[in-house]
């Protein structure tokens, strides 16, 4: 099986190429530049260096969120045109979860994080069983404050991953002090070729059409739109 993942969750771009249990190839950036622009030249400059025609692949896979409203709508919409034009599968996995699996063989929890601005962050909880992380707390938006004391009532050993932990470590020790670990700076950008691996194991959603991303939360705009609808009332 061909897969194409595809991953615009954060500033981080990912885009991979796997072939059953082979990365073809797999590109991976972390700048502050448009997706819109950049994503679909990557893609075909992958398929391109890779020799492989658009008609040879058999799903698509992208990370549906959460993370940046705009990054995820991007990743979301080209990867729902691509499968939709190519007539093949298309399965969504959890931006945070394809993160997590930096943190695979680590001796306890695992937290990624993106930061949701306020003093809040999109994280979930993940444990290695067996060499597989399973999630244990579903993705959520919540106050980081709130999440490390809880993590630190709970747990003996937890990994931080994500490219925004230096907004928020100094809560994060305060908080859980000699019980934290933090991953190398190569452990902060989410691999592709892993989501791919993910997406693999998962029945594809056959309606490509009702495939929406996971935003957790209404964007800003849309929140202050249904409240000011709603006092009009």
């Amino acid at each position: 099986m061909k897969v194409l993942a595809i991953d615009t969750s954060t500033y981080v771009m990912g885009v991979a190429l796997v072939e059953e249990d082979r990365v073809i190839g797999e590109v991976i950036t972390n700048l502050k530049k448009n997706h819109s622009i950049r994503l679909m030249p990557a893609i075909d400059e992958l398929m391109k260096d890779a020799g492989v025609h658009p008609k040879e692949l058999q799903r698509i896979v992208v990370a549906h969120g959460p993370g940046s409203y705009t990054g995820v709508r991007i990743g979301v919409t080209t990867a729902k045109t691509l499968a939709w034009t190519l007539g093949i599968p298309l399965v969504g996995v959890s931006s945070l979860e394809a993160l997590a699996q930096n943190g695979r063989f680590f001796n306890g929890v695992v937290s990624p994080i993106f930061d949701a601005r306020r003093g809040q962050v999109y994280t979930g909880l993940y444990e290695n069983h067996n060499g597989e992380l399973r999630s244990i707390v579903q993705d959520q938006i919540c106050l980081l404050e709130d999440w490390a004391s809880h993590l630190n009532s709970s747990y003996e050993n937890v990994l931080f991953l994500g490219n925004d932990i230096s907004i928020h470590k100094d809560v994060i020790t305060e908080q859980l002090g000699n019980k934290v670990q933090f991953g190398e700076f190569c452990d902060h950008n989410a691999r592709p070729s892993e989501l791919a691996r993910l997406g693999m194991k998962i029945e594809p959603n056959n309606e490509i059409h009702t495939f929406t991303p996971n935003y957790i939360r209404l964007a800003e705009a849309e929140t202050n739109w249904l409240a000011d609808q709603k006092n009009k009332v």
